[in-house]
């Protein structure tokens, strides 16, 4: 990963000298400040230097780019894989539970971290409803509030990353 960085530094240095020299020659022609002419010929190789090192610039940053949009990809791919991982797992909980459907969108929404008004709110019910399905989740998974039932699916994923380890 650094020599990637130290090449990225290099190659943008390089098109910062080439960008440098062109708008200099440009500026200085335009303000009429040339002190010492140089030779055609020294010119000349200094412009395809310049120009070599803008297009060696914009072919590394293309596929710098690349690189950075493939990883990119791959994580996303990861993400999503994780993702889905995780509600099936929440899923398989729930169904080993025996969780009705309410008490799986009380359950969803208490492991988000919605509080028992919100829940109620979007389930469009009253909060003594919500508190007597939270008590039967409660009861089902083995646990006596919201923080034990959270901390459940998150000792699964510490399990499961200690098993990677």
């Amino acid at each position: 990963m650094t020599r990637n960085r130290a090449f990225l530094v290099a190659i943008t240095a390089v098109q910062g000298a080439c960008a440098v020299f062109f708008v200099s020659d440009i500026v200085l022609t335009l303000i009429g400040v040339r002190t010492n002419p140089i030779r055609w010929q020294t010119r000349e190789l200094l412009e395809i230097g310049a120009a070599v090192g803008l297009l060696l610039g914009v072919v590394f940053g293309y596929l710098t780019l690349r690189r950075s949009q493939k990883r990119t990809e791959a994580a996303e791919a990861s993400l999503r894989s994780v993702q889905m991982a995780f509600k099936d797992h929440i899923r398989d909980r729930f169904q080993a539970w025996g969780l009705t459907a309410a008490e799986r969108d009380v359950a969803l929404f208490t492991i988000k971290g919605l509080s028992l008004s919100e829940i109620a709110e979007l389930r469009e019910t009253s909060e003594g409803t919500v508190k007597a399905q939270s008590a039967g989740i409660y009861r089902k998974a083995g646990v006596n509030n919201r923080t034990q039932l959270v901390s459940l699916f998150i000792d699964d994923l510490l399990e499961q990353d200690a098993e990677t380890l």
